[in-house]
């Protein structure tokens, strides 16, 4: 894929969806960490049902910290490892409270230093608390970056390198938010929804199914599918 393809992937994106944003529930730099954490191998909808009763109880690092890791468990034990977690985020509150004020740090190398806090998890605070340029390579964004030839690599950092150079400046605030979204919506792991993919004449994944230009839809993710029952079920009403 070049440049201008690049540039036109974005821009296909961008109208469909002007302002991406994570489908994790927050309101706090210090929450969305708290929820990124805990996004690790469990849903955001898992996550956002645990943080539904979570904050409103405790969403600063002192008042979690003052739970304690039993009284943290008992939020989020329906989230897959919560007992790790909840470890991590206990011992992230204290270095939060002792280093930093109780404040989010807003660098990668004090990020990292947080109990539970990988690469990936730094880049999603970075970009969606702060506005960075950075992409958190996940699942979907590894598999969408390789299938459409937009950045194909090995692994993620592989990836993540490719993207930061080749993802258009003007793009690349929000890049982070429209691939995810695009992998977890429309190209998904198993089923690839290539129909209703408006990416379709640009991918270069061998195995896609191709399509005309005008059969492609230009709703959102969320609404796509939606709209196709409904041409569908019309189109079964005009035969009968």
């Amino acid at each position: 894929m070049n440049q201008l393809q690049r540039h036109e992937l974005f821009s296909r994106l961008r109208a469909l969806n002007p302002k991406p944003t994570t489908e994790l529930k927050y309101s706090s730099p210090f929450e969305l960490l708290i929820a990124v954490i805990l996004s690790a191998q469990a849903t955001d909808k898992s996550v956002n049902l645990a943080t539904r009763q979570l904050f409103p109880a405790a969403n600063t690092p002192a008042k979690i910290y003052d739970l304690g890791i039993a009284g943290l468990s008992k939020y989020i034990q329906t989230i897959g490892l919560y007992n790790t977690k909840a470890k991590n985020i206990i011992a992230t509150c204290k270095l939060l409270l002792e280093q930093h004020a109780g404040k989010v740090p807003r660098t990668r190398e004090a990020l990292e230093a947080l109990p539970g806090v990988g690469r990936k998890t730094a880049n999603v605070i970075l970009n969606t608390a702060f506005g960075e340029p950075t992409i958190a390579v996940d699942t979907h964004i590894f598999r969408v970056s390789n299938r459409t030839g937009l950045a194909p690599g090995k692994n993620v950092l592989q990836v993540e390198q490719k993207l930061l150079k080749h993802v258009p400046a003007e793009y690349a605030v929000d890049a982070h938010h429209w691939l995810i979204l695009h992998g977890r919506y429309v190209c998904k792991a198993r089923n690839p929804n290539c129909v209703h993919c408006v990416l379709i004449d640009l991918c270069e994944y061998k195995h896609k199914i191709s399509t005309k230009t005008e059969d492609v839809s230009l709703f959102p993710p969320n609404t796509h599918t939606k709209k196709s029952n409904s041409q569908t079920l019309k189109a079964k009403k005009k035969r009968s």
